[in-house]
């Protein structure tokens, strides 16, 4: 079996080179396919195209709500973003960046990459290749989206048209590990192909490309990759737990360990998204169809899962009954509006159902989203709280008080971390608890009447 090897920028192309004109779609226009479709666009004859008839509506009008398009890239792009499939009409490659969730019993659902495939394949003629950009276990490219593109296309895989797979590495939130600079993994169902996607890719990115030895090792590396972290979170959220019990931060155990030079540096959270919170599901799924009982792996994903339950139930130890709790936060992660799979739901519940009034607020949550998927609604301005009758104690006491017994920082935004001690003041009844659960303000000095809590 050939061995995978890292190749620069000028070696990428020294076999392969693809013209300018080549076509090329990029099928799904979410947080992976929009930036990456923007990035082929820069080198190649690109079609973007998405189901979502709002989605793409709002991309051509310049508007992009995850946040990772600005409305200068999209305006100035050549590429064009449709839900027309009919432009997919003579198209040499297709990339396939679809989602690939689990189910309510945590099975993995190709619904979605499956569906992907019916049209590709209503398209594709003899010469195309298909790449697949979403996470899957080990086999799904090859074993079941080739066979589905064979009975769509009456084309012969292998032979009339060809596989491929590049994992996707975005990291929503992050300018610095964009697509155009990360290095991307590469497998092709030929060498040929493999060279072809290394031109392709070599284009796109100044972070070189990784060639996989086949496309079962591609698939492999991705799933672990996301599946590494989340064991690693699992670890540091056990401590947590534990440390709680001996009265301890975990924090403050962290920073002591994290002077030792080869201390991996991780932090305790609640683990949501649509990919470390779900991949391990996909890599548990394929070992136990072969046999094997992915301990480790589910129980990494069983700690994660009962994280926010956990806060839940220690912030509720230090309150009385009936408290009005405010929720800082509700996507799955900081600076991000994407409120997919959020765990923070899981504090709110558990707040919930052990008696306690709970409000939430998030500064980049769409509002109708977060009422549509998880019956949040968001309150619209922090500055109503606590301001306008703050320094009026007979208004207030007519109007009642309107700050809370706790303030929980769930998610760290640059809204929340810029807060000083007098707004969060404001937010909190005298002797009122902050929750920090990300450790967000333990360098800020608070007002002796309110109480503190951290993991």
């Amino acid at each position: 079996m050939e061995a995978s090897h890292k190749f620069s920028p000028s070696e990428q192309t020294a076999a392969i080179s693809l013209p300018a004109d080549t076509r090329v779609a990029v099928i799904g226009l979410g947080y992976v396919g929009l930036p990456l479709a923007l990035a082929i666009a820069r080198h190649f004859d690109m079609v973007g195209f998405d189901i979502n008839k709002k989605r793409v509506t709002e991309l051509n009008d310049g508007v992009d709500h995850t946040g990772e398009a600005t409305g200068a890239a999209l305006n100035s792009s050549t590429g064009l973003l449709t839900t027309d499939t009919d432009k997919l009409d003579g198209v040499e490659i297709f990339i396939v960046t679809v989602p690939t969730p689990v189910d309510e019993t945590n099975t993995p659902d190709l619904t979605p990459v499956k569906s992907a495939c019916k049209t590709v394949g209503k398209y594709i003629s003899k010469g195309s290749i298909v790449v697949f950009e979403s996470t899957v276990y080990p086999g799904v490219t090859e074993d079941i989206c080739g066979p589905l593109l064979e009975e769509v296309s009456g084309l012969k895989c292998g032979t009339d048209f060809f596989l491929g797979y590049s994992p996707e590495r975005i990291n929503p939130g992050d300018r610095e590990h964009t697509v155009d600079r990360i290095t991307k993994v590469i497998a092709g169902q030929t060498p040929e192909v493999t060279e072809k996607l290394a031109a392709l890719y070599g284009a796109v990115t100044t972070g070189g490309v990784f060639r996989a030895a086949n496309i079962k090792t591609a698939e492999a590396a991705k799933v672990i990759e996301n599946s590494q972290r989340d064991i690693n979170i699992a670890f540091v959220n056990e401590i947590t737990m534990i440390f709680q019990k001996l009265g301890l931060s975990v924090f403050d155990v962290l920073d002591a360990a994290g002077s030792k030079w080869n201390f991996l540096k991780f932090s305790p959270g609640l683990v949501g998204g649509h990919c470390i919170g779900v991949d391990p599901f996909y890599l548990a799924h394929r070992a136990l169809e072969i046999g094997h009982n992915p301990e480790v792996i589910l129980a990494g994903r069983r700690i994660n899962d009962g994280f926010g339950d956990f806060i839940a139930d220690r912030i509720a130890g230090l309150l009385e009954p009936g408290a009005k709790v405010l929720i800082l936060g509700l996507t799955f992660k900081e600076d991000v509006p994407d409120l997919r799979n959020s765990k923070v739901i899981d504090v709110i519940r558990g707040l919930e159902k052990r008696g306690f009034k709970v409000d939430v607020h998030d500064p980049l949550a769409d509002i109708e989203e977060a009422e549509h998927e998880y019956g949040v609604k968001l309150l619209r301005r922090l500055s109503d709280i606590g301001q306008t009758n703050a320094h009026e104690p007979e208004k207030r006491k007519a109007q009642g008080d309107q700050r809370y017994d706790c303030v929980v920082g769930a998610v760290a935004h640059q809204a929340y971390r810029g807060l000083p001690g007098s707004g969060l003041n404001h937010l909190l009844k005298p002797g009122g608890l902050l929750a920090d659960v990300k450790g967000t303000w333990r360098g800020i000095d608070l007002p002796a009447t309110i109480r503190r809590w951290q993991p």
